[in-house]
């Protein structure tokens, strides 16, 4: 066993971890705050502080700010667990997305990832560094795209025959503007949530709809 402790986050890994302790695990742990990573016997257990979910909720309200002026359909499925046992991996992301397959997810209340599609778009707020390495288990499950605050910056991840390579643009939900998200979570020290929200808002609109 090992942890991993910040500020933002703090995290425990557990190794020889079977597929049915795990599933044990994710049902004792029901509605807690934590987030649960399982690859292949390896689970992760993070515990986020109030930074971690101000900074996911700014950005998780930014995506869905863009999303409305845009007229953009999407449909959250926020902390959702996603596992599939043949292939022994799960998480549970900050927010997640389906855009793309949008219309496909909307009268689903249960998802299967041996049938349905993975979420398009992924966030992972990881400002201390995961000791277990989620991008392969997002390559595993297919994951179109990744966007991982680092404690610095928001930076985009698309999935390549290869892995993840770090992109400028989205692919699932272009033209989202990343540098003015970032200059946001910037100001988020100085103004309130309400302020940067209605900042990023009126920018998007006066930018694509002015």
């Amino acid at each position: 066993m090992s942890m991993v402790v910040s500020p933002a986050e703090q995290r425990v890994i557990l190794d020889h971890i079977s597929w049915s302790t795990y599933l044990a695990i994710l049902k004792d742990a029901e509605g807690c705050r934590g987030r649960i990573a399982y690859d292949r016997g390896v689970l992760e257990i993070m515990s986020p502080s109030k930074v971690h979910e101000h900074i996911k909720r700014l950005i998780g309200r930014m995506i869905e700010a863009f999303t409305e002026e845009l007229n953009i359909d999407i449909e959250s499925a926020s902390a959702t667990t996603f596992k599939r046992e043949d292939m022994e991996r799960g998480f549970e992301p900050d927010e997640c997305y389906y855009i793309q397959h949008a219309a496909q997810m909307r009268a689903k209340d249960h998802i299967d990832m041996t049938v349905d599609p993975p979420p398009d778009l992924i966030l992972e707020v990881d400002i201390s560094g995961s000791s277990l390495n989620k991008f392969g288990i997002y390559r595993a499950l297919g994951i179109p795209e990744v966007w991982r605050y680092d404690g610095v910056a928001l930076r985009l991840y698309a999935l390549h025959d290869t892995g993840y390579l770090e992109v400028q643009r989205s692919s699932v939900l272009p033209p989202f503007p990343i540098a003015q998200l970032n200059l946001c979570l910037t100001q988020r020290s100085v103004l309130g949530e309400t302020q940067l929200i209605r900042q990023f808002r009126t920018w998007v609109c006066d930018t694509f709809q002015g």
